[in-house]
């Protein structure tokens, strides 16, 4: 079963605290990952940042939802307790439970006034703070707005990449390396680049600073896919040198039976496409410099603990 949107998740939530006793949002997330039947993986699915669960978030603002139309109310921090006016509502059975269902509440209704109001300050681009999807939480909009942006400079970066010099390309891949961590400084990394003399090898770079080990590299400005004699060549090429690692990198993309070559070999031989290519130049900074950011805050409950 897919996870529920936030909205789905009100009338369990609700249900969930009938009981009148004090709950935690943990209790909670437990009692509806039951209820809905999710699997492990699915309860631990994150959202694309990696900050948060995708569930624990939908549920987090399922409980906003129904706290900002007084049907539930948190008399401590960390715990929460259903209202007379919850039990109110549950005593007449409804169906769901939706943004729409709890506009006969004022309070929710002055909540969403206020949101708007502030909304009307935003541009058209920026996620509101009460989307307009209803199954899409704040966070899950800006994320998507985040990883189309991401994606869009990926394909950039994968354009200008074809349009360089094998060379560059060369120097390129040894700038993400050193900037993952590779190669010691910039200038031993790349000393031996395009100087190997072996048609199956483009360079050599240190796997740590010391030098302990030695990772063999091979740069591909290609579009069309690379296929398994590709690899093997690369491979014959280590094993000329005694080596066991490698680095396939190349701008274009993997045969599926490259990839099981490769999986299935002695040695020791990463394949990184286009993709990965361009998300590691993200990751890393290498090529890109940032324009915006934006930073997510919430409330800190220490804060205002008091005792």
């Amino acid at each position: 079963m897919a996870i529920p949107d936030y909205q789905t998740c009100m009338l369990p939530f609700l249900r969930f605290l009938g009981d009148s006793e004090e709950h935690s949002l943990r209790d909670a997330e437990e009692s509806l990952g039951e209820y809905f039947q999710l699997s492990a993986t699915e309860r631990a699915e994150l959202l694309a940042s990696g900050q948060q669960r995708v569930f624990k978030n939908r549920i987090g603002w399922a409980r906003t939802y129904l706290k900002k139309a007084c049907l539930i109310e948190a008399p401590k921090r960390g715990v929460f307790k259903i209202t007379d006016r919850g039990l109110k509502v549950l005593s007449t059975n409804p169906v769901r439970i939706d943004g729409k269902f709890l506009e006969q509440f004022p309070e929710f209704v002055e909540f969403r006034e206020i949101s708007k109001k502030t909304n009307e300050n935003t541009t058209a681009s920026e996620p509101t703070a009460l989307n307009a999807s209803p199954t899409v939480t704040p966070e899950e909009e800006i994320e998507r707005a985040y990883q189309g942006l991401r994606e869009q400079l990926a394909q950039e970066l994968l354009a200008v990449i074809l349009s360089c010099s094998p060379v560059f390309f060369e120097q390129l891949v040894v700038d993400v390396l050193v900037k993952m961590g590779y190669g010691g400084s910039r200038r031993d990394a790349g000393e031996r680049i395009g100087q190997t003399g072996d048609g199956g090898i483009d360079g050599i770079i240190k796997e740590d600073r010391l030098g302990l080990d030695t990772i063999f590299i091979q740069a591909k400005r290609w579009q069309g896919s690379v296929g398994r004699p590709e690899i093997q060549k690369f491979v014959g090429a280590l094993q000329g040198q005694r080596a066991r690692k490698g680095v396939f990198i190349t701008t274009s993309t993997f045969t599926a039976d490259a990839i099981d070559y490769a999986s299935r070999i002695d040695t020791k031989v990463v394949l990184i496409d286009g993709k990965a290519l361009s998300a590691l130049m993200i990751d890393f900074d290498v090529g890109v410099s940032a324009s915006a950011s934006y930073v997510v805050k919430r409330v800190d409950s220490d804060y205002f603990e008091e005792g």
